[in-house]
């Protein structure tokens, strides 16, 4: 018997380990030690684990930090971000694929676009409360979504690129 977060935690270990080959319905069920219907159980397909697992991974490099400094001005979170982006990079052997994983069926464009949904909302956030940002900074066509956008569409070529240096866009938050 095991649960899905387990089934989930392996998975991503074997990317680790293997890449993006090394996970497949069977070999997540050996390395778990039960049978193949029981991963069956919990996903319908390899897509399905593949797009699973790939959203557990940004979950697990945006949780919500400790720091609640970090959400305190937008300099201090586009640099968590940046941190969390390294830090996952440096930990998963051939990362750039999960974008190309989740944008392959429906379903996993649903489930990227909930957990960047979620990683943009709190970029919104962080740039309405930042006192620091002049009042006027944002109009009805350059809105604060669409500058959270923009962030975070840095991040992930950042991420693709493996160029973890935030100071561009530190200087883009500063003026």
């Amino acid at each position: 018997a095991t649960s899905k977060e387990n089934i989930l935690q392996i998975s991503r270990k074997l990317i680790q380990q293997n890449g993006w080959a090394g996970v497949n319905i069977r070999s997540v069920a050996a390395a778990c030690g039960v049978s193949v219907g029981c991963i069956y159980n919990y996903f319908e397909s390899k897509t399905d684990l593949l797009s699973a697992t790939v959203e557990s991974i940004w979950n697990d490099i945006f949780h919500h930090p400790e720091d609640e400094a970090v959400f305190q001005d937008t300099l201090s979170c586009v640099r968590w971000m940046y941190k969390q982006l390294e830090t996952a990079a440096s930990g998963i052997r051939v990362f750039s694929p999960i974008i190309a994983v989740q944008q392959d069926t429906a379903d996993g464009k649903q489930q990227m676009h909930r957990a960047w949904q979620h990683i943009l909302d709190a970029l919104c956030t962080v740039l309405r409360n930042d006192t620091r940002i002049r009042a006027d900074a944002f109009t009805a066509e350059f809105t604060v979504k669409k500058f959270a956008e923009m962030l975070f569409s840095l991040m992930l070529s950042a991420l693709v690129r493996q160029d973890f240096d935030p100071s561009t866009v530190l200087e883009i938050v500063r003026r």
